[in-house]
């Protein structure tokens, strides 16, 4: 049974490439993500152990990534101060700011929209490691005031060499800044795409401190024989209150767990598509086993014959799926390292470069692309094999094997439950006030998808049987015998066709859901947006209150809203916040309140969201417990309002109490509302001329912040589509599979038709119809579900802001008009390979 086994393989190995071609593509990207995220998390190491033995810093400081930025400080006298301690070899204050960046030769902004630009003030203290935290690569460290270091990539980047008058823009009291570069430096533990921009003490200070002597933290090196743990615990009994000392470790460890909540997103997003892929890939996997098992019905007869047990022939079949699940896996663990640089090179288009991180490979990430491909093929494989067993030795002797009937029976009763199940849920998700309304929408989708899955032997009769009717009427004979030929064996037809289903339902659902978000947002800006301009920067990040002061000084503006984005806590509920002028923000953005007002907001109080005070259970009058930026304290409920796209944060702070808390005095937008009668475009050229020497603030009228706010839809929908387009592919060699196995499967038939007269372009265009048939009917399918389902999803999410349904109806046709387009080429070469059919040879096959 085994050299039969090996032999069957041998003969078949164009076939059963195209189902490891499957297994193939979705291990690549299983493995492809799970390299991608070790080397991410590789790099990342390298910075967070870059770092001092104890850091010394403000109590409500944090290095997490839920904790926001500070603007309290350490003062210079306590650096002295630490020096002096008997166990402390030498403490150097550092000054650091995550908002300065460069600015090109050709005035284009190097960074930003993900990872940092950093000012820092350069000095020697050594890391953990005992080395300075970067080496200088060309020229000198900064010495004096008008002197920059930047990073040797940033410098590239951006085309400066030493020497060259470098231009800087930062959100301090000077937006602008400009500096000779006199060195180039190499980071300790690389950039992962930050900037790094190095001044001198003293100029660092000027910039973001006001030219006190202030720090943002102190690295404490311990002498020898004192461990950092000791040294700290000795420290903090000297530190005044509001200070604190951690060790190095410490502050690597709140860092580095951060940072994995960050990755693990990255991985379980990239994750949940290669499932996808794999899920349509077992069609393909089913399909062909199936196909191959009816092909060798007569060979299995012989060895049953011969003496071959049921178990034997199962076994048999699924040695074949073992070989094509470890060739599968094993290929595409290989091909996970392109698809790893892929993802690297599609990252580093967003700001994160590991171009200088070589790939990371561990050996739990091999285990598990092993265990996938070979669990998903044996489990694909198992129905078929099952089926190869149960054939007795006369029964297969037939040259057709008939499904029985009460296995379609069976399909078709358990997929009306799912559908029942699907709909009852997707109703509760999409038209009751459940809690977590779209978790019950997308198993309600789940569950229809399932039910068209098992039903479409039976559903997809009537999409064919229109096909048949344009067919039959274009084509003739030929359009019929397309028609029969994709009805002859449904469940073949409707496995083929629902690979293809799946992948244009989510693409279809993620439409409609994207068109309805963004009508959502142009509606909410046009009813709730009062301000005739909205500056902001650029690539997400603050900038400098001095720019908002200049613009609110132009003749013809008559109020500047600013905003201070911020995460806040309430009650132990991390949100969204903004930090406001209240009277300055009711003459801009309109906000509609369930109750309590705007003019109540006063330090000690805030303004919630309506879903954000129904999950916190508060109303107005509620004493609620906050965290602002490390700082705790309680405040007053004194409003409840709907979030809109011109303001979508949940919790509504004063600018006092953000002052008070030490979150930064940057600005995160401002919202500008002209004078009655002033020129709107005197004032345009008013402000424009403010921000004309910074890159990274931009002025844009209502149309262009309603487009800003409907480019980041239409990029994650464009990650998506791509994502998805992996299952697409897969679908599409399926077809291709089915169809050049089914010319195999009958030759004969093609021979006889071809003796009777079909030419060999009515052969190609009768397996070009059935193509097309197999791919309409999952177009069809997976549109109508992806309608349902985006619809479904969009009422679900109303009141969080999706309020609008928005069909696009031309998207939604170009996929079906696409399916069409990949089923004709689908069949280009099954097509190909029956026209070549030697006829005497075709009509004497058995």
């Amino acid at each position: 049974m085994l050299r039969a086994s090996w032999k069957s393989l041998l003969g078949r190995k164009l076939r059963l490439f195209m189902s490891a071609f499957a297994i193939i593509l979705g291990v690549s990207f299983v493995s492809g993500s799970f390299i991608f995220t070790d080397t991410l998390s590789r790099a990342f190491d390298g910075i967070v152990n870059t770092v001092g033995e104890v850091v010394v810093r403000p109590d409500t400081a944090s290095s997490d990534f839920d904790s926001g930025p500070t603007s309290k400080t350490v003062p210079g006298s306590l650096v002295q101060t630490l020096s002096g301690l008997p166990d402390v070899a030498r403490a150097d204050g550092n000054v650091t700011d995550a908002t300065t960046f460069v600015v090109s030769k050709k005035g284009k902004l190097i960074g930003g929209g993900g990872p940092p630009g950093l000012g820092l003030s350069w000095n020697d203290a050594p890391t953990t490691g005992g080395e300075p935290p970067a080496t200088i690569a060309e020229g000198h460290w900064p010495n004096t005031s008008g002197e920059v270091v930047l990073d040797t990539g940033t410098a590239r980047r951006a085309d400066y060499v030493v020497g060259d008058t470098v231009t800087l823009v930062t959100s301090g009291a000077k937006p602008k800044v400009t500096a000779t570069l006199v060195g180039l430096a190499e980071f300790k533990g690389g950039t992962v795409g930050a900037t790094l921009a190095f001044f001198d003490t003293k100029t660092a200070q000027d910039l973001y401190y006001g030219g006190k002597d202030e720090f943002s933290d102190v690295w404490v090196t311990a002498k020898d024989g004192t461990s950092p743990e000791d040294l700290a615990a000795s420290i903090q009994s000297a530190l005044p209150k509001g200070f604190e000392a951690v060790t190095g470790a410490s502050v690597a460890k709140e860092q580095a767990t951060g940072i994995n909540q960050a990755l693990s997103f990255i991985n379980i997003f990239l994750l949940v598509f290669a499932g996808i892929a794999l899920f349509v890939g077992s069609f393909l996997i089913i399909n062909t086993f199936s196909i191959l098992v009816a092909q060798r019905s007569r060979e299995l007869a012989m060895l049953r014959a011969l003496g071959a047990g049921r178990r034997q022939v199962t076994r048999s079949v699924l040695f074949e799926a073992f070989v094509v699940g470890l060739v599968g896996s094993t290929v595409g663990l290989g091909a996970g390292f392109l698809l790893a640089l892929g993802i690297q090179a599609l990252f580093a288009r967003f700001g994160l470069d590991l171009s200088g991180s070589p790939l990371v490979f561990q050996p739990s990430t091999a285990l598990i692309a092993y265990a996938v491909g070979m669990v998903v093929t044996m489990l694909a494989a198992y129905l078929p094999a099952r089926r190869a067993g149960k054939m007795p030795p006369v029964a297969a002797m037939r040259d057709d094997i008939a499904l029985p009937e009460a296995t379609l029976h069976r399909r078709i009763w358990i997929g009306s439950v799912l559908f029942v199940i699907g709909l009852w849920n997707t109703f509760l998700g999409a038209f009751t006030p459940i809690d977590h309304s779209s978790y019950w929408v997308g198993s309600g989708v789940f569950a229809l998808v399932m039910a068209a899955i098992l039903t479409s032997p039976v559903v997809g009769r009537p999409v064919i049987h229109l096909l048949g009717l344009a067919y039959r009427r274009l084509f003739g004979a030929v359009g019929l015998m397309a028609e029969q030929n994709a009805t002859r064996n449904p469940r073949r037809t409707a496995a083929t066709a629902s690979a293809l289903m799946i992948g244009l339902t989510l693409v279809a659902m993620m439409s409609v859901f994207g068109a309805s978000a963004k009508a959502s947002v142009d509606k909410s800006i046009n009813e709730n947006f009062a301000a005739d301009y909205v500056v902001s920067n650029a690539i997400g990040q603050p900038f400098s209150t001095t720019v908002t002061r200049d613009v609110a000084a132009v003749p013809g503006v008559a109020v500047v809203s600013p905003m201070r984005y911020l995460g806040v806590s309430v009650n132990d509920d991390r949100g969204f916040a903004a930090a406001v002028d209240p009277v300055a923000l009711g003459k801009a953005v309109p906000i509609d309140f369930t109750s309590g007002s705007l003019a109540a907001l006063k330090p000690g109080t805030l303004l919630l969201s309506d879903d954000r005070a129904t999950t916190l259970g508060v109303s107005v009058g509620s004493k609620v417990d906050t965290d602002i930026s490390g700082t705790k304290g309680t405040a007053t409920v004194v409003g409840v309002f709907k979030s809109t796209a011109a303001l979508p944060n949940s919790i509504i702070v004063t600018l006092t109490d953000a002052d008070a808390a030490g979150v930064p005095q940057q600005d995160s937008a401002a919202f500008v509302v002209r004078s009655p009668g002033a020129d709107p475009k005197a004032v345009e050229a008013g402000i424009e001329k403010v921000i004309a020497d910074l890159p990274s603030v931009t002025l844009k009228n209502q149309d262009e912040f309603a487009a800003e706010q409907r480019a980041p839809i239409d990029q994650l929908l464009y990650i998506i589509y791509a994502l998805l387009g992996l299952a697409v592919v897969i679908a599409v060699l399926g077809i291709i599979n089915t169809l050049a196995l089914s010319v195999i499967e009958r030759t004969r038939e093609i021979g006889l038709l071809r003796a009777v007269g079909l030419s060999r372009r009515q052969l190609r265009t009768m397996l070009r119809l059935e193509s097309v048939a197999i791919a309409l009917l999952g177009a069809v399918l997976g549109v109508a579900l992806g309608l349902a389902a985006g619809w479904a999803l969009q009422r679900s999410l109303a009141d969080d802001g999706i309020d609008v349904l928005s069909i696009p109806g031309g998207q939604l046709a170009i996929f079906v008009v696409l399916a069409g387009i990949v089923g004709v080429l689908a069949a280009l070469w099954p097509g190909r390979r029956a026209a070549r059919l030697d006829v005497l040879k075709a009509i004497t096959t058995e």
